[in-house]
């Protein structure tokens, strides 16, 4: 009997180092996570720091809640304050236009002075625009679902139209598209046509780029959401054209430069010259010096 109970004991002390590799093993315990509880069998500091980690990300996650909740109520709020001054805007943006109308060529040397439009104009582009009366932008009367710019024409050579308009939109879900009035070329002066050779060699260089031209631009609605020109016209060239319309032509400046060169290279030869005579005056004072001291010896 003492035999058997020294055997169980000793199994007993064993069976723990004896387990099968073929059984599952315990996992080793974790961390807890900030959101969790914790462990119950850490420290009393442990679970202390935890709990309190746990209750302050809680608490940043309520005070966020509500920094968002009166992000929300300020984009309102701006909305309604940016609905109310478009509409006092408008007064003064159509006084604008009739004063503008009165300036000849005033919308296509504002165009070409801006520098991202001047990109896209080229010569012929530049002298259908030379037909630009007015440009209107219109934001749709909630603003956040889009906008509208209207480009009117005189009589042309080139098209039809008297109003070319552009909108962009963006729906409910956030995806943005765009629109624009079918241009009716008139018979041999699209300019948007381009030879066969010319648009195989550019084709594989157009991809990703700029339009190359402002009525591929206006044409083009493959990616609204990057229309980087509509933005252009829309925030920077609308609210203040009279800007860029006094912006001095390069000729002008380069102009200037070239006088201010020769006036300062005039400026160096007449210094060049005095130095010279002075140096020539130089010269015969010291030949009078010597022929001088000649006729003393002389006389000795």
């Amino acid at each position: 009997l003492n035999w058997l109970l020294v055997c169980r004991t000793f199994i007993r002390g064993m069976a723990p180092k004896c387990q099968s590799p073929l059984l599952p093993q315990p996992k080793k315990p974790r961390l807890a996570s900030a959101l969790k509880p914790a462990d119950s069998s850490a420290s009393p500091s442990l679970q202390k720091g935890e709990k309190e980690q746990q209750e302050a990300i809680e608490h940043i996650d309520e005070v966020q809640n509500e920094i968002d909740r009166l992000n929300e109520q300020a984009s309102e709020e701006i909305l309604k304050v940016e609905q109310k001054y478009n509409k006092l805007r408008q007064p003064f943006f159509q006084k604008r236009s009739e004063l503008i109308a009165k300036i000849p060529n005033f919308w296509v040397k504002t165009f070409v002075n801006h520098p991202q439009v001047f990109a896209l104009l080229g010569e012929e582009g530049e002298e259908a625009l030379q037909y630009l009366t007015r440009v209107e932008v219109t934001e749709f009367e909630d603003i956040k679902s889009g906008y509208r710019i209207d480009f009117y024409f005189d009589e042309n050579p080139y098209f039809e139209n008297k109003v070319l308009s552009k909108e962009f939109h963006l729906n409910e879900s956030g995806d943005p598209s765009s629109k624009s009035t079918e241009i009716k070329w008139k018979s041999g002066k699209d300019l948007m046509k381009r030879s066969s050779q010319t648009q195989n060699k550019a084709s594989k260089k157009r991809q990703h780029e700029e339009p190359e031209s402002f009525f591929t631009w206006f044409t083009d609605h493959s990616d609204a959401g990057a229309d980087e020109l509509g933005e252009v016209i829309k925030d920077d060239i609308w609210p203040n054209p009279l800007q860029y319309y006094l912006v001095p032509d390069m000729d002008d400046e380069e102009g200037e430069g070239e006088d201010d060169d020769e006036e300062e290279e005039e400026g160096l030869e007449d210094i060049d010259e005095e130095e010279d005579e002075d140096e020539g005056e130089e010269d015969e004072d010291d030949d009078e010096r010597e022929e001088g001291e000649e006729d003393e010896g002389e006389d000795d």
